[in-house]
Order: C-alpha cells, then sequence, then structure tokens
C-alpha cells in the first residue's frame, strides 16, 4: 500500500476504526487493555503489516497534543472534588517529586547500561535522562480506561488518587522533556536551579490560566442559557451547542496557555476540574460529549503511533527496552512511590505495591517521544523506539493485571453504587436528581419493605436491582440484603 492522501484518508481511517472497535470487543473478553489493541491494529496495519506508510513525526505530535488536550480536560471534567480533596497531597506529590525521581532513577540506570560493552546503545548522561523523562508520567488514557472500565472500587481511596495522579504528571514529564531537549542543543549544562525556575514558571502560568478560563466558561455557558436568543431553544441544540463551546473552551485553555509561555496540559485539566465542579447548566450532557470526544481522540493516537512506527526497528533495541522496563516497572517507579508516600501513614505498604503497579505506560509517553525526533536529538531514533517498546510490555504485563493485583494485595471494596446501571435519565433542566444505594442488613432491622425504610422527605424509589433483575417497586416488596435502589430526589438548590 502506498502513503496516505487526502483520497484515500477517510476509505483508510473508516477501516481503522471499525477494525479496533471489533477487535475491541474481542480484547474485552481476553482481559486486554482496549487501547492495547487499537495500537496492535495500527501496526498491523503499518508498513511492516500490510504496508501503509505513515512517517510523518510532525503530524503525529500535532494530532496527539490535540488528543491530549481532550483527554486530560475530559478527566478534570468527571473528576469530582469531593473525591480527590483527601488524597490531593500525596496525589499531587507523585505527579511532580514521583515524575521527577523515576526520570533520575531511570536515567541513571539507563546510563549505566550504555557503559555496558554488550548494550545496544550509547547515551552520555543528559539523553539517558531524556529517554526516562518522555516515559516518566503514568499514562492518563490508560489510567482512565482500565480503572473507569471496572465495575470495583479501591480502598484507601486509591482510585482516585491514581486518577489525579495520572490526569496531573504529564506535565511534569512535558516540561523534564522540553527543557532537556533544550539543554541538550545547546550543549551546555543545566543546573537544578535552572530545572525549578522553570518549572516553577511553567506551574504558575499554566495553573494560572487553568483556573481563570476554568472560573470564566461556566459562566459563559450559564450566559448563554440566560440569554433571550437561547429562548424556545430546543434543550438537544442547547446542549450540542454548549458541548462545543466547552470543546471551544478546552482548546482556548491550551493555546492561551503555551503562548504565555505556561504548560497547556496542566491549564486544560485544571480548567476540566473547574467546568466539572461548577453545577453549570447541562452539565451531564457536555461531559458526556466530551468522554465521547476522548474515546476518539485516544482511539485515533493509538491508531496513528501503532502506524508511526517500524517494528523491524524496535527488534534493535529489544534487550535493552526489556530491561529498562523490567528496572521501572520493579525498582524505578515503586522506590519514587514509597519516598512519595512516606510521610503518609495511612497507606500500607499493600496500597503503595499497587500503586506502584499502576505506573501505566501509553500514548502520551510515545507522543513525547516525538520531541526530541523532531528537534533532530542524536539517538533520537533509538529513544522513540525503546518508549514504544517499554508501552507494548506496560500495556500487555502491567495492564492486564490491575484487577488481579487488587485482588491479590485484598485491596478491592463493594464500589458505591451509580445511577447509569439503571439505564434511566431525568431531563437535566428538571429540579430533580437521581442516585443509588445499596441495601445493608442495618437499613433492614425496622422491616425489609419499602414502607417500612425511612426515607427522606422528597425522595421516592423509582426501581430496584437485584443481580440482572429489575423490579418496579411498590410497598409489599420484599427487601434484601444488596439490593440496589434507584431513587429520585429534589436537586441541590444552588
Amino acid at each position: 500500500m502506498g502513503y496516505i492522501t487526502s483520497d484515500n484518508v477517510i476509505l483508510v481511517g473508516s477501516i481503522l476504526l471499525m477494525c479496533g472497535v471489533m477487535f475491541g470487543k474481542i480484547s474485552y473478553r481476553l482481559g486486554l487493555p482496549l487501547l492495547l489493541v487499537f495500537l496492535l491494529v495500527g501496526m498491523g496495519f503499518g508498513v511492516d503489516g500490510l504496508g501503509l506508510q505513515f512517517h510523518d513525526m510532525h503530524t503525529a505530535q500535532f494530532i496527539g497534543m490535540i488528543a491530549l488536550s481532550i483527554i486530560l480536560f475530559s478527566g478534570g471534567l468527571d473528576t469530582k472534588l469531593k473525591s480527590i480533596r483527601p488524597v490531593a497531597v500525596p496525589g499531587m506529590m507523585l505527579a511532580t517529586i514521583g515524575v521527577l525521581l523515576t526520570s533520575l532513577f531511570t536515567g541513571l540506570f539507563v546510563w549505566w547500561v550504555s557503559s555496558m560493552a554488550w548494550s545496544e546503545i550509547q547515551f552520555a548522561l543528559l539523553p539517558s535522562i531524556l529517554l526516562a523523562a518522555t516515559m516518566s508520567s503514568t499514562d492518563s488514557a490508560s489510567v482512565f480506561g482500565i480503572l473507569g472500565s471496572q465495575k470495583v472500587g479501591l480502598k484507601q481511596n486509591l482510585k482516585p488518587m491514581l486518577e489525579l495522579e495520572s490526569g496531573s504528571n504529564d506535565p511534569m514529564a512535558y516540561m523534564l522533556t522540553i527543557i532537556l531537549i533544550e539543554a541538550i542543543n545547546l550543549g551546555t549544562g543545566i543546573s537544578a536551579g535552572s530545572i525549578l525556575g522553570k518549572l516553577a514558571l511553567q506551574f504558575f502560568i499554566g495553573g494560572a490560566v487553568g483556573l481563570g478560563i476554568g472560573k470564566s466558561l461556566p459562566w459563559l455557558i450559564k450566559r448563554y442559557r440566560r440569554s433571550n436568543g437561547g429562548a424556545g431553544e430546543d434543550e438537544s441544540q442547547a446542549s450540542a451547542m454548549l458541548s462545543i463551546l466547552t470543546l471551544g473552551g478546552a482548546f482556548l485553555t491550551f493555546g492561551v496557555a503555551n503562548v504565555l509561555g505556561g504548560n497547556g496540559y496542566l491549564a486544560v485539566y485544571l480548567c476540566g476540574i473547574m467546568v466539572g465542579n461548577s453545577g453549570a447548566p447541562l452539565l451531564r450532557s457536555i461531559s458526556r460529549f466530551m468522554s465521547g470526544m476522548s474515546w476518539l481522540g485516544q482511539i485515533v493516537v493509538f491508531l496513528m503511533l501503532g502506524l508511526l512506527v517500524n517494528p523491524h526497528e524496535m527488534v534493535d533495541v529489544a534487550g535493552v527496552a526489556i530491561l529498562i522496563s523490567l528496572f521501572m516497572m520493579f525498582v524505578g517507579r515503586p522506590l519514587s512511590v514509597l519516598l512519595c508516600l512516606l510521610p503518609f501513614r495511612r497507606f500500607t505498604m499493600k496500597s503503595k505495591i499497587f500503586v506502584s503497579w499502576v505506573g501505566l505506560r501509553g500514548a502520551v509517553p510515545i507522543i513525547f517521544a516525538t520531541y526530541p525526533v523532531i528537534a533532530e536529538i542524536e539517538g533520537a531514533s533509538q529513544i522513540f523506539n525503546i518508549v514504544f517498546f517499554v508501552t507494548l510490555i506496560s500495556l500487555l504485563l502491567q495492564g492486564t493485571t490491575v484487577l488481579k493485583s487488587a485482588k491479590m494485595l485484598d485491596l478491592i471494596q463493594q464500589p458505591d453504587e451509580d445511577e447509569s446501571d439503571f439505564g434511566v435519565e431525568l431531563s437535566e433542566t428538571l429540579p430533580t436528581k437521581l442516585k443509588a444505594i445499596r441495601v445493608e442488613q442495618a437499613m433492614l432491622l425496622q422491616g425489609n419493605t419499602l414502607r417500612h425504610m425511612n426515607m427522606p422527605k422528597g425522595t421516592l424509589v423509582m426501581m430496584i436491582k437485584r443481580g440482572n433483575d429489575y423490579i418496579v417497586p411498590n410497598g409489599n416488596i420484599e427487601l434484601k440484603e444488596n439490593d440496589a435502589l434507584l431513587i429520585i430526589e429534589e436537586a441541590d438548590k444552588p
């Protein structure tokens, strides 16, 4: 097959998407991460597969940047401050200090490997740390996808902490990558003070832009709904327009932060958190739209990266890549996690081991690995191939064993009930909301029917879920322990 052109991009793209989705359904039964399947589909269609050629690093980087902005904004949109507040400090420690330590430990290991006579690579110290920095952050798409798809709860608030870490640690890895590339190209040393100064500036500007636009965007959404021009507007049209407005706000946040010299990835994540916790109208519809855009972005990026790589070139660095991967999984990441969580005594050793294991690599490290290639850093092609190989190993070993490791470490707990499991939705314009609760033994002490339950005023049980069965309630229905109740109640007043 030839190069991708404007004539066949729609045809080829549609085939890739459909094949990825169909293979993804099969992979769910096999326990493979869905995003890994899209990566493999891309490789199957690529130069060493069916022969589809795609080698444009600039285009890949641009598409990856756009997709990552959407993914991070969507992740922030679904992040509830109530759930992350108890784990905000350890989560941010992992997202900043943890990334820095992982880069340092892994970079020193790569440098040591490079000095060995049998080694397939010969990197100096800064390129070694650069290689480590590109893959030092956990991948938000992989973590959100795997943890979000599993209907299980994790003890000690581990799930929100891991999602907070993965959503907020990409900026740190990105800044380290850019700073190290700049230092290598200038051919000068780089001091710790210089690194800290640049990191502080990017964090400050990115944070300020994210919080500022994140505060203004909900006001704009409310203004749209209250304007005379929106009178009589169909709710579905309003939902669509506000979703597009929000998407534009996410891109605006990223662009403004970058133009001002800040970190756009941090900015869009913070903006998403602000919007998601603002109580803006039609927020559920907006969140659903952004979730779909996020999945599309993830799929496109993984397919594209699969096309971009030449698998036969990875064979040349396979031995070193396996060593680096094993070091990151069993030494670099665990050591940085243990040091970051050392001040927090509430986390058990089992919890720390699990957090270490959920150090998933994914699309983000591969996207960051394109920066050295575009900057024409010596050995950049080896860096890209090593990062790709390490990502594959991480998704295969860690991505397929997240739930198994949680069970082995006894960290599984009964999750909170989710009203979406009932398949019932209410219009967001109604002054009501749905929530789901699980019946516990203590709730049945006064009687086992709905009439005996002391339900708060203004609430009504709409449906009962028992196993896979759904029951329409009445006063005589006998409740059992572990039944799930779908409740409608008055919405909180702003």
